[in-house]
């Protein structure tokens, strides 16, 4: 019963583990996107794709493909 608990407590930890992963992986894509569309990134740019969602960040990063500014990005 103990190792049971053990083993899910460490499952637990390795998806938490790799969902920050991803979600990092998403947050240095879309800056580089960003960057290599619009220039470098104002920190506040910067600090909101950062503190983004995994989900907002591929909303984002598609829009990435087809924005003709920022604001358009960032958009809704």
């Amino acid at each position: 019963m103990l190792a049971e608990s053990i083993d899910r407590w460490n499952e637990e930890i390795r998806e938490k583990g790799r969902q920050e992963g991803r979600q990092e992986e998403g947050v240095l894509l879309v800056l580089r996107l960003l960057r290599l569309k619009f220039g470098p990134p104002a920190p506040e740019v910067e600090n909101r794709v950062r503190s983004a969602d995994a989900d907002r960040l591929l909303e984002w990063g598609e829009r990435v493909l087809t924005a003709e500014s920022l604001e358009d990005v960032f958009q809704g």
